[in-house]
């Protein structure tokens, strides 16, 4: 028994050990990764001075080109979510045949140059598109150089985000509590409405989260679609053919440092304070 005993304890202690030399050989080949994806932004803001910072925030083309980024990717998730949750959750629990190519054609904007999403959108939302061409002529609504057709662009870039993360919530749902819920009287709507939305909450918030940082980083399809009003990406581009590296680089951080912290707070917002351990 005795025997028994210390081998089992040496088999602990083994595996132990082996987990982590694991950890640590998964540390060193992450920390090269983080390495290669941190030191361009590290050095970005190395290179800045409180002074050509504060130079270029105080441009006024700047000031708007950045509220501007903020306010239709915030836009873009918003409507993402409208429309984007329904669609998921349809894909969730619907069968039939064609259903993996619907699946596909979510992701499509994933596999699509977004230079040539911009010319496509511009086909269709442009001024002799089939939808930007009657819009503008019956309606007064203009997609080309216009905010909405930056939001038209940006929704189409990072719409799968959203899909996407409020598929996998809906399909996490354990699907006897709807089934329960259903023999207790409730309709497919209020099941809907009180079990599976409530249960896939944090998936939803994410997809949103995802798609407005996907939406503020975007430039190959807006520059097509919409060069104007100048979004902060396009604005940052121009700077950089205009007077080279040390305006366009101070105006990439300052739109890197807005976004991180509206992106935490939006994080905040959605999941609260996370618990100890990293875990939320």
């Amino acid at each position: 028994m005795a025997q028994q005993l210390e081998q089992r304890r040496a088999g602990w202690a083994s595996g132990a050990l082996g987990r982590r030399s694991l950890l640590l050989v998964f540390w060193a080949i992450g920390g090269i990764f983080l390495f290669l994806v941190l030191s361009p932004i590290v050095q970005l803001f190395a290179n800045q001075t409180p002074a050509g910072l504060s130079s270029v925030a105080a441009i006024p083309s700047v000031q708007s080109a950045i509220f501007l980024s903020l306010a239709t990717a915030a836009i873009t998730a918003v409507v993402a979510a409208i429309l984007g949750t329904p669609l998921a959750y349809a894909l969730v629990h619907s069968t039939f045949r064609g259903h993996g190519i619907i699946d596909a054609l979510v992701d499509l904007p994933l596999a699509v140059p977004h230079t040539v999403a911009g010319i496509a959108l511009l086909l269709v939302y442009g001024r002799t598109g089939f939808i930007g061409g009657p819009a503008e002529s019956l309606f007064g609504l203009q997609f080309y150089n216009a905010a909405i057709g930056i939001v038209v662009a940006l929704l189409f870039v990072s719409s799968p985000f959203m899909i996407n993360s409020a598929k996998l919530g809906f399909a996490s749902v354990d699907p006897r509590l709807e089934k329960v819920a259903r023999t207790l009287g409730a309709s497919p709507w209020r099941v809907f409405r009180e079990v599976s939305l409530p249960l896939s909450i944090r998936s939803v918030l994410t997809g949103m989260l995802l798609t407005y940082a996907r939406a503020i980083s975007e430039i190959g399809a807006v520059i097509v679609l919409a060069y104007y009003p100048m979004t902060a990406p396009v604005k940052i581009y121009t700077l950089f053919l205009e007077t080279g590296l040390p305006e366009s680089s101070a105006m990439a951080v300052l739109l890197l440092a807005i976004t991180l912290s509206t992106f935490m707070v939006f994080r905040y917002l959605a999941y609260g304070r996370p618990a100890s351990g990293g875990k939320q």
